[in-house]
């Protein structure tokens, strides 16, 4: 207080306890991909980083998912396409697949389904960045531009691109070496979570195996800031009730299905008459353009035309049934970083961000597109390389878990476990922010024992909920500050205040060994 000159009592407030270390939230991914729209009551939110906490939030700013097309081409000529209803029904030996083209043509963006299968995790906050709408084509420069958008925000805690495993597999590569850049090199205060590339086939696939693939192209930068799962799971994310004829993209096919069927039935299962063959085939006729209609219908007329198309496809043609359940399958194959990043979110909520995210089961999953078994397992938990990739598999009872708690840098006795990287992300920055408040304060002891004090009393927060090994606070942690302990009187002169934290962190018990040996009977 200034000098007192005017007799009198004066009162002199003295804070007593030191400034408390606030910690920050651990599960804020941020997604990069494409969207309907990108709008906030008529401001652009392109290559904005824009936080949301669930699907409603999502509608609202950035619409719906994309109406994905098919193609339906021969398996041994993909140009070709000859008679789709004659191959079904008498030409056996030739097989028909699915194929729907990449970007704008097929619809083909993943981003919106991710978020749905992230908040079906126990997904909450998280940033979007929409780096175009469903007109634009995949360009692995304006993910990029997304990545360097996120060098602005200080929050998110994982960055994931769904749809980098979409581009072509040089250029996912690529992505993904930015990904962990922008992560362990720019910022240090979060984590990637990876796809792997082709992640749908087996190790053994005649393509080659897409784990050796990934582990070879990767590089080994920056490989402790993020971890890596597989295989692609068969998920329930799009329902029956999402898909029509026209996520068939040829009209071709739609009179192809429609033609020479099964003759109709009279009335509909309801009861509701059914229009004849003429008029089934008039409506597919201009099914996809409603506009050469006379007098042009009502929207709830063009609506009402095509539910009656599809309900008559479903009912007169098993053809049809067959391929919208392999569209339904299709769509519903999906990379499982955005389900990983739900399941950390989940798992900081209810045990802790110090708790690995595995032997956790999977929510909206029917199982892995390939199955795993321990054998398999073990080379990718354990390798030479130590890029480590986490494992998804099946068990009997128990259904699809999470089997793998490991970053890509698994040969790394300090950074080899996800939940150790993330754990310290968060005591640094949590205690980061808390310091920013000494900033320019008298470099002297009091200043150095209130950074102390401050300190342990969070780290004694966290080893009391568990997320430090120790019996007792001393052997979970210890705080050093001070001259000749920390710094040099040569620091003091150049202004630098050095903090030493030591930290027992805590380790899943990965590997549990039981021991059985036969003793002697004493009775």
């Amino acid at each position: 207080m200034g000098a007192m000159k005017t007799p009198g009592v004066y009162i002199v407030e003295k804070n007593a306890f030191p400034n408390s270390v606030v910690e920050v939230a651990t599960a804020v991914p941020a997604f990069i991909g494409h969207t309907q729209m990108a709008d906030n009551r008529s401001k652009p939110l392109s290559f904005k980083p824009w936080r949301i906490s669930s699907m409603a939030e999502y509608h609202q700013y950035f619409g719906f998912g994309p109406n994905p097309r098919f193609n339906i081409v021969e398996k041994t000529d993909p140009s070709a396409l000859a008679d789709f209803k004659a191959a079904g029904k008498d030409n056996k030996s030739t097989e028909y697949v699915l194929e729907q083209p990449a970007g704008k043509d097929g619809g083909r963006y993943t981003l919106y389904n991710a978020m749905r299968h992230f908040f079906q995790n126990g997904g909450g906050p998280c940033y979007i960045v929409s780096v175009g709408d469903y007109e634009s084509d995949l360009d692995p420069d304006k993910f990029n531009r997304g990545i360097d958008e996120l060098l602005k925000e200080q929050e998110p805690t994982m960055v994931l691109i769904p749809e980098a495993v979409l581009l072509k597999q040089p250029e996912c590569i690529a992505l993904q070496q930015s990904m962990l850049q922008h992560c362990g090199d720019k910022m240090k205060n979060r984590v990637a979570i990876l796809d792997v590339w082709g992640g749908d086939k087996p190790r053994n696939d005649p393509g080659g195996d897409p784990i050796d693939l990934f582990r070879n192209s990767l590089g080994i930068n920056f490989l402790n800031f993020a971890a890596a799962y597989y295989p692609w799971l068969n998920t329930t994310v799009v329902g029956d009730k999402e898909l029509s004829y026209e996520n068939i993209a040829s009209a071709d096919v739609l009179q192809l299905l429609l033609r020479n069927e099964l003759s109709l039935p009279e009335t509909a299962p309801d009861g509701a008459a059914l229009r004849d063959k003429e008029q089934i085939q008039a409506i597919a006729d201009i099914s996809k353009d409603w506009t050469k209609v006379e007098p042009a219908p009502s929207d709830d007329a063009i609506l009402a035309n095509k539910a009656l198309l599809n309900k008559t496809l479903s009912t007169i043609s098993p053809l049809f049934n067959t391929v919208m359940d392999l569209v339904k399958g299709k769509l519903n194959l999906m990379a499982p970083s955005p389900a990983m990043a739900g399941i950390y979110t989940m798992v900081d909520n209810s045990r802790g961000v110090w708790k690995a995210p595995a032997n956790v089961s999977l929510s909206g999953v029917v199982s892995p597109a390939v199955t795993i078994s321990a054998v398999d397992q073990e080379d990718l938990n354990v390798t030479t390389q130590g890029k480590s990739i986490n494992a998804i598999r099946t068990f009997i009872g128990e259904g699809v878990l999470v089997w793998g708690a490991r970053t890509l840098d698994g040969n790394s006795l300090d950074w080899r476990y996800i939940n150790v990287r993330r754990t310290m992300i968060m005591l640094e920055e949590s205690c980061k922010l808390a310091a920013k408040a000494l900033v320019f304060e008298p470099n002297v002891a009091n200043t150095w024992v209130t950074i102390k004090g401050m300190i342990q009393n969070f780290l004694t927060s966290i080893w009391k909920r568990g997320g430090l090994a120790g019996a007792v606070p001393e052997d979970a942690f210890s705080v050093h500050c001070g001259l000749g302990e920390t710094m040099t009187p040569d620091d003091i002169l150049e202004g630098i205040l050095r903090v030493t934290v030591l930290v027992a962190m805590v380790r899943p018990a990965e590997f549990i060994e039981i021991t059985f040996q036969q003793q002697m009977q004493k009775s």
